[in-house]
């Protein structure tokens, strides 16, 4: 058949279109998957979206030198001219190195154009080889297979590929759920570098148990070892490098062999390499210490005199910044040495109910009704927040969302022995039939954590039919009982903060005031366990600066058992 101009050229613009996409579709890392299967893990089969907090694998780039200097490395697995030198001269390995055209040119292009990267790599890499060594080691394997968690994470527990492949290991979900790794809202163990390693181990002596080769055993932790089972009985090969030579393998799973092969050659001598001067990670030491369920991360960096960002990175397998509510105790990691002073502030940690703030940036089509839904707030709350007359939104807007939220402080020794006596601010709820820790956080839109916290509860599932809960509420000007009242009263409540999904009887709060005879303007107040600047000036219509003001007070800073002068109304 006679083509005409048009008809070739509409042909070659389709064809150049289906090769971009198909090089696209190699760069896709797909992690590992579960024995048996291929890439077939979607994200419907997922438990859990992955946290705004991981971040993108820089292991998984494909770049335009990378795939061009690939192509010209020819067949797969053909012999060639020695090189200049050879790299693996006087030094030993455990893991089969081979030198080939492939291998070679991921030497050169960790020393040349992705140099940065690889040498963070390898500062990273001394944070974690004592421990997956000593894993391999006792289960053994080839050393040399702690660099296989550079090339697929560069050594970042929260890294997170484009398939959803999580940790240092780049588990997939199934793998992991296969391997025993605990993954729900609450807890993703891929994370944790300890037990990853443990699962990664076991998966790796599985997969060369199968195959008999390293080669293809990697292969396999990559591209799925259904996908090397299939490749080996339809193209009758008994190697990788064979088998990388067919059109079957996705260019992620054929680059990954030599790339591990390149990357541990360099590890093992980094200055031959001209990797020198490398400013490298130490392992993390950390005691261990058992806490209660729903304990947030800020706690125990208060309670260990830490910052809160070190006690997240010791616990990188917590995804919501604190311990899971549906377990009697949990094991957190803490900074070396400060166990023991853990367990002495223990008694004294104390936990309210306070108010922070999100952002929400208005796009178009927003409206007041939709942001409220969106963030489960009322409208009188959000308008007061934003000091917002009426509804009328513009795009680009920034909204302060408020949410109810958990805040810590210890207490002095003398009062925390005397906290469950604050009765001012407790509340009594019996458990009723049909009551869960869940409905009662509703009623009193308070953190189900913060109730089993503050009735020692194991977990959420522990109550009794009967028991009777302490409810220690930041009541502002309300007093919260029992009694059923309409959804409605929730708008009537004084205090942006106080915004209730299902709000109760509210009546007027007794002040603690006692008069002082000296002044008769003025009044006193005594601090109490839950109070905040903004709380008493609620309370005695008054600004947080005038009171800071009256009581020389160079910071919103307060504390149970202060005593504030207040200026008679």
């Amino acid at each position: 058949m006679t083509q005409t101009p048009h008809t070739i050229v509409k042909t070659l613009v389709l064809l150049s279109l289906f090769l971009f996409l198909s090089g696209c579709a190699d760069k896709i890392n797909y992690g590992t998957v579960p024995k048996g299967g291929s890439q077939e893990i979607t994200e419907n089969t997922s438990l859990v979206e992955p946290d705004e907090e991981l971040q993108n694998t820089d292991s998984e780039m494909c770049s335009d030198p990378e795939l061009s200097a690939l192509n010209q490395t020819g067949i797969w697995g053909e012999p060639y001219s020695p090189m200049s030198f050879d790299p693996t001269e006087n030094v030993s390995f455990d893991f089969p190195v081979v030198l080939n055209k492939q291998v070679e040119m991921y030497l050169h292009f960790f020393q040349n154009g992705f140099r940065k990267q690889f040498s963070q790599w390898l500062q990273r890499s001394a944070a974690y080889m004592p421990i997956m060594e000593a894993s391999l080691a006792e289960a053994g394997l080839p050393r040399e297979l702690v660099y296989l968690a550079m090339i697929e994470s560069g050594y970042n527990p929260l890294a997170c590929s484009r398939s959803k492949a999580v940790g240092l290991w780049q588990f997939m979900e199934g793998t992991g759920l296969q391997y025993n790794l605990a993954i729900d809202k609450y807890i993703d163990e891929r994370r944790d570098p300890e037990k990853s390693t443990q699962a990664a181990v076991a998966f790796l002596a599985d997969l060369y148990k199968e195959f008999g080769d390293w080669h293809l055993a990697v292969a396999a932790y990559n591209g799925g070892p259904g996908k090397i089972r299939n490749g080996l009985t339809k193209y009758n090969v008994n190697n990788f490098w064979e088998l990388a030579g067919k059109d079957y393998l996705a260019l992620e799973t054929k680059r990954y062999v030599p790339k591990l092969i390149a990357a541990l050659i360099i590890a093992k001598q980094p200055e031959r390499f001209g990797f020198s001067e490398l400013d490298y990670d130490n392992p993390p030491r950390y005691d261990v210490i058992a806490v209660g369920p729903g304990m947030g991360l800020e706690a125990v960096a208060l309670i260990t005199n830490s910052s809160t960002e070190k006690i997240k990175q010791l616990n990188h397998e917590l995804r919501q910044n604190k311990t899971p509510p549906n377990v009697t105790s949990y094991e957190v990691k803490v900074p070396l040495s400060t166990a023991a002073l853990a367990i002495k502030n223990m008694p004294r940690l104390h936990s309210i109910v306070t108010t922070a703030y999100k952002t929400h940036k208005t796009r178009k089509g927003d409206t007041l009704t939709s942001i409220c839904s969106r963030y489960d707030v009322n409208k009188t709350t959000l308008l007061k927040a934003n000091n917002l007359t009426s509804g009328n939104l513009s795009s680009g807007q920034r909204l302060r969302i408020p949410y109810n939220t958990i805040a810590y402080q210890l207490l002095p020794e003398n009062i925390a022995k005397k906290k469950a006596a604050n009765l001012d601010n407790m509340v009594i709820h019996q458990v009723k039939p049909g009551d869960t820790v869940s409905r009662i956080s509703k009623l009193y839109n308070v953190p189900s954590e913060l109730i089993i916290s503050w009735n020692n509860l194991k977990n959420v599932k522990s109550m009794q039919i009967g028991q009777q809960l302490a409810l220690y509420i930041d009541q502002r000007n309300t007093i919260v009982s029992v009694e059923k009242t309409p959804r409605v009263e929730s708008e009537k409540i004084a205090g942006l903060e106080k915004a209730p999904k299902l709000v109760l009887k509210a009546e007027k709060r007794k002040a603690h005031v006692t008069e002082v005879r000296a002044d008769d303007s003025y009044a006193s107040y005594n601090v109490q366990g839950g109070d905040t600047l903004y709380t008493i000036s609620q309370k005695f219509s008054a600004s947080t600066s005038e009171i800071k003001k009256w009581n020389n007070l160079k910071s919103d800073l307060i504390h149970p058992g202060n005593i504030l002068k207040l200026k008679k109304v």
